[in-house]
């Protein structure tokens, strides 16, 4: 149990944290500000700051987020009339450098301040009055570059118009958007590499086949190593997955196979196995997928396996849209952690597999165009450049919460199937 969690937290945390560095890479060489990168979440344990960017390690060793100055931040630096904050200001000009609104926090020598008004996005000022003395109204000059440290202690940049998200030009808000997508495809592609070069070999998508056992019903209907199948009953087979497709599709059943071998067409009748998956018979006959064991063929897998996976998964996808959903086809983090807990026992390998798989799913789901989703916010960005003109922040608002809200119900009602699924049962 210990060795899945650890594995869990691992695969998860990888998997949010690297879709979350290709936002803030991108947005950060597009001149949008990242006010904060976080690890984990919840309560921040610590903090580092460093050109402009705030980077915490937070309670929950679950994921992570980037935090862009913008519309959706503004609430974070606004400063209620009444605010009691203090103040530091630069020695050469006068200007306030750091507000603070925490309790938890002290600036030495800062200058208490009860806030009347204030504006850190466009003119860049703070009004109210100082030491308490409402006899006289005093305003501060704001620099460009200050930091705010909020309620948490978390010191962060103030988000001045100029930075912020929704203010970049379109296409690098698109290219930021779809970062992180990107950095999810190349880590699938790492991945997959890596699985070839532990296993020694790919896995070959071709309809030549390798004897699982000695003793297996296609040994002793007379398969070799290396045999080609080419019809299964009257159907033609070109590749791994028609041959599956057939054979799964045929549990205890009486088959006819044509078989190529040196180059001669065999006639193999057979009667296929069974076993159950996903509550369900598939039919077996004790093959393998030959493998490539030569290094081009390992250095280039993570490639063709990405690709390979892609198309599965995009298939997989419109067969639910077209009318087949269902619950049971789409998973959350208990069958993620039921999935780990599985992969664990095969070691390294299955866990890194495993990541590889997890990475490209995350990558597709993220861009179907449902708001709150990278793919709808790219959606969003294509409509923009068709108008000529952004849709209005209140339409955009409405949109987002609605398919968050939409996310978060389809999220629970997956959670609650997986644990129907993997535990009760």
């Amino acid at each position: 149990m210990i060795t899945t969690i650890i594995a869990f937290i691992i695969v998860f945390g990888l998997l949010v944290i690297v879709h979350e560095f290709g936002h803030f890479i991108v947005a950060k060489k597009s001149g949008i500000m990242v006010r904060e990168f976080s690890i984990g979440m919840g309560p921040k344990i610590f903090y580092y700051r460093k050109n402009n960017t705030t980077y915490t390690w937070r309670l929950l060793p679950l994921g992570g987020y980037v935090r862009m100055a913008g519309s959706a931040d503004n609430e974070s630096q606004e400063l209620k009339p009444g605010t009691p904050v203090s103040l530091k200001f630069n020695s050469e000009n006068n200007e306030v450098v750091s507000i603070n609104t925490s309790h938890k926090q002290t600036l030495f020598n800062g200058v208490p301040l009860t806030v009347t008004k204030a504006d850190l996005e466009n003119k860049l000022f703070i009004e109210g009055f100082e030491n308490a003395d409402e006899s006289e109204k005093k305003t501060f000059k704001v620099n460009h570059d200050a930091t705010i440290i909020e309620e948490d202690g978390t010191e962060v940049q103030i988000a001045p118009e100029d930075v912020q998200f929704q203010n970049a030009p379109l296409f690098r808000r698109i290219l930021t958007n779809f970062a992180g997508v990107f950095n999810n495809v190349l880590l699938a592609i790492v991945a997959f590499t890596i699985v070839a070069f532990l296993q020694g070999g790919v896995s070959s998508y071709t309809n030549h086949v390798n004897l699982a056992s000695s003793d297996s019903v296609a040994a002793k209907a007379g398969l070799k190593n290396n045999d080609k199948i080419v019809k299964v009953n009257n159907t033609k087979i070109s590749n791994w997955y028609d041959l599956t497709k057939q054979i799964q599709s045929k549990p205890n059943q009486n088959i006819s196979m044509q078989v190529e071998r040196n180059n001669e067409i065999h006639k193999i009748n057979l009667k296929t196995g069974s076993s159950e998956y996903n509550n369900k018979k598939v039919g077996i006959i004790g093959i393998t997928q030959t493998t490539d064991n030569s290094f081009m063929a390992k250095l280039t897998s993570g490639f063709t396996q990405t690709w390979r996976m892609t198309t599965t998964l995009v298939s997989a996808l419109y067969y639910m849209i077209v009318g087949h959903f269902s619950l049971n086809d789409l998973g959350g983090p208990v069958a993620i952690f039921a999935s780990t807990s599985q992969a664990a026992k095969l070691g390294v390998l299955g866990v890194v597999n495993l990541l590889a798989f997890l990475s490209i799913n995350l990558a597709i789901m993220n861009l179907i165009p449902i708001p709150a989703l990278d793919g709808g916010k790219i959606l969003l960005n294509i409509i923009e450049a068709i108008r000529r003109k952004p849709v209005s922040e209140k339409v955009e608002t409405i949109i987002t919460i609605a398919g968050a809200i939409f996310l978060l119900v389809l999220m629970l009602l997956v959670t609650f199937n997986d644990i129907q699924r993997y535990f009760i049962r």
